[in-house]
């Protein structure tokens, strides 16, 4: 099994990337005049649909890269990168007026998209999970380790859509974007990290 360091910073970079309470704002937007079950249906396939891509990213997109020519330390360079992009727009509020600025439609299921894909199975998740699978140590204990993080956080993904409502009164825009910030700068960090590690990988590698 992984050591328990690397599992509580990898939980800790799924939470980041994916950012629950940042969805909050969104989900709303997008169910807006929706019936709660309906809502719920949404929640629960995006949820599903975005499991099923990063679980397979996760899997198969090492090999994937390895097909292409691309080495694990080159990509955990460029993930970092990204990461650290997604970081800034968080930081800076980019991240929460995109997605604020999309336009409710109650006929629309945006379950799909926008709500799988990208917001939940973005650029910044999918490298994440390919980066933390790569790092999880042979064998599958690691592999299956980082599957089942990957679930609890978008278990607890579903949780906060299904609360959006009261948690969006309770919080309060200025809560919502204390959170959102505090998660960017937990992010920054990581992403620094991916980028020195995949340095050190490619030092060693030469």
């Amino acid at each position: 099994m992984p050591e328990t360091a690397f599992l509580i910073t990898a939980a800790a970079t799924l939470f980041v990337v994916i950012d629950p309470p940042g969805l909050v704002p969104m989900f709303i937007a997008l169910t807006r005049g929706m019936s709660p079950v309906r809502r719920r249906a949404m929640a629960r396939r995006a949820c599903l649909i975005a499991a099923a891509i990063l679980m397979a990213f996760g899997l198969f997109g090492e090999a994937l890269l390895g097909f292409i020519g691309i080495s694990m330390p080159a990509f955990r360079i460029a993930g970092g990168i990204l990461l650290f992009l997604t970081a800034l727009d968080m930081l800076f509020e980019r991240r929460t007026q995109r997605r604020e600025g999309q336009q409710a439609d109650p006929d629309h299921d945006p379950s799909v998209f926008p709500l799988a894909t990208p917001l939940l199975a973005g650029p910044g998740a999918i490298a994440t999970m390919i980066l933390l699978v790569g790092q999880s140590g042979p064998g599958w204990a690691g592999t299956l380790a980082v599957l089942a993080l990957l679930a609890v956080v978008l278990a607890v993904t579903f949780a906060f859509l299904l609360a959006s409502p009261p948690l969006e009164r309770l919080l309060g825009r200025t809560g919502t974007l204390v959170i959102t910030r505090l998660l960017g700068m937990l992010l920054a960090a990581l992403s620094v990290q991916f980028v020195i590690d995949g340095v050190r990988q490619t030092g060693l590698a030469g």
